[in-house]
């Protein structure tokens, strides 16, 4: 398929509604207007990429109604929600070129976004509750220190001298949660000696070596 192959079906769509169509206006690849209205601008790309935003964000700075045409193949449908959701935040339009034809996704039309308060506040309670800056932004495959992480280790540190009571370990780490977690134990760290009474297993023991240097500075 040429990027020409779109222009013939995208005509008679547009043509279909009642606009006069041309291509080829300055820069934009096609420009169609019905009776007295404000035009509308499509511009066309075989895949949907940075640079057809980026055209449909220059033709935004002459008119509101702008467009990005491409092709409906199985690439395009994999990353189907989040072009949706980027053309929505930059109030692009979005037509689909298939093999019956055009369909519409998505009109142009200001973008009024719900800010999403739970997620954030889960995150401003992380940012608040971790202490310092432990990992290294961009760094994959390793084990993020989260604040829940540095509670267990401030837990595995209370424990490293042996068996002891929840409510001992909560009270001498400030750790609130501290029950919880020797009772979930998602790391592994904790071993449950009898009700209430927990000690330390050796992956606790070779995570307080692994970590000594960040168990450092939480009880400092």
């Amino acid at each position: 398929m040429r990027e020409a192959d779109l222009y013939p079906p995208l005509k008679s769509y547009l043509e279909s509604q009642g606009y006069e169509v041309k291509s080829e206006i300055g820069d934009c690849d096609i420009m169609a207007r019905r009776r007295d209205e404000p035009p509308i601008v499509v511009e066309m790309k075989l895949t949907f990429s940075l640079a057809l935003v980026m055209q449909g964000v220059v033709r935004q700075g002459m008119f509101d109604s702008v467009y990005l045409a491409v092709p409906a193949n199985k690439g395009w449908k994999l990353r189907y929600r989040d072009i949706i959701a980027l053309c929505r935040r930059l109030s692009l339009g979005l037509l689909a070129v298939g093999q019956n034809g055009v369909e519409a996704h998505l009109d142009p039309g200001p973008y009024a976004p719900r800010l999403k308060t739970k997620p954030a506040a889960r995150l401003l309670r992380e940012f608040e509750r971790r202490v310092g800056d432990p990992n290294s932004g961009g760094i994959t495959g390793v084990a993020k220190m989260t604040s829940y992480r540095q509670d267990a280790l401030r837990c595995a540190r209370a424990l490293k001298a042996g068996p002891c009571k929840a409510s001992v370990v909560a009270a001498a780490t400030g750790v609130r949660r501290a029950g919880t977690q020797l009772r979930d134990d998602h790391y592994g760290w904790f071993d449950r000696v009898e009700r209430g009474i927990y000690t330390l297993t050796p992956k606790g023991q070779a995570a307080l070596l692994e970590y000594a240097e960040i168990t450092r500075t939480l009880i400092e």
